[in-house]
């Protein structure tokens, strides 16, 4: 009998190990490695970095849920926001969102960009609409249009651009762990967060 409890026990205990297993998240299928990695800093803290678009109807979708997800980081964990470069009107919305950032507006500006352009059908497509928006705030025009032709905004969006060459950012929103893990949207935004959560804890270690 006491053998039959130990089988059991033992049984049960590999069963356990082998949902543990499966439960795991797997490298080039559910997040994988960028090829030419950014520099870790080695300061304690996991930097995750959103690459997102205004204009993009998924990040839009997306933005609850990931607002969400940074009102309960620790202290260990930050996320930044990173605008896609890739055109003329990505590097506009890019300097629309560091503008906001250098204003040091509500964050709840963001998401009124996100509400103007999908449902408002307003696409902020020059930096005469960017003014109009953004007086609605009380910025002035002559204020927005400092700041959008700034150095540091510009050299932001510099940098931006030279991110998105070297880490290859190919699509949004895509997750970025410490300048070493990329995580796809695959359509389910909680599970994405999920592996996020899961490569954060697997790059703690070393950040």
């Amino acid at each position: 009998m006491k053998n039959i409890i130990l089988n059991i026990t033992k049984l049960s205990l590999l069963a356990l190990f082998a949902i543990s297993v499966s439960a795991e998240y797997k490298l080039g299928k559910d997040y994988r490695l960028v090829d030419n990695p950014m520099p870790v800093k080695k300061d304690g803290i996991v930097e995750v970095t959103e690459s997102f678009w205004y204009g993009c109807a998924h990040c839009y979708s997306f933005e609850p849920a990931i607002n969400n997800w940074k009102a309960n980081l620790g202290q260990d964990t930050k996320l930044i926001k990173m605008p896609i470069t890739w055109g003329g009107i990505h590097q506009l919305h890019a300097a629309l969102y560091f503008t906001i950032e250098a204003l040091k507006l509500d964050p709840s500006t963001h998401s009124a960009v996100f509400v103007t352009i999908h449902k408002e059908g307003n696409f902020l497509q020059s930096p005469k609409a960017i003014e109009k928006f953004l007086a609605k705030f009380g910025v002035a025009p002559e204020v927005t249009s400092q700041y959008l032709n700034s150095f540091s905004v510009k050299q932001k969006v510099n940098r931006g651009i030279k991110y998105a060459k070297q880490v290859k950012v190919t699509a949004v929103p895509m997750m970025i762990v410490d300048g070493t893990y990329i995580i796809e949207s695959k359509g389910n935004f909680t599970d994405m967060l999920k592996v996020v959560d899961y490569v954060v804890e697997l790059q703690r270690p070393n950040s």
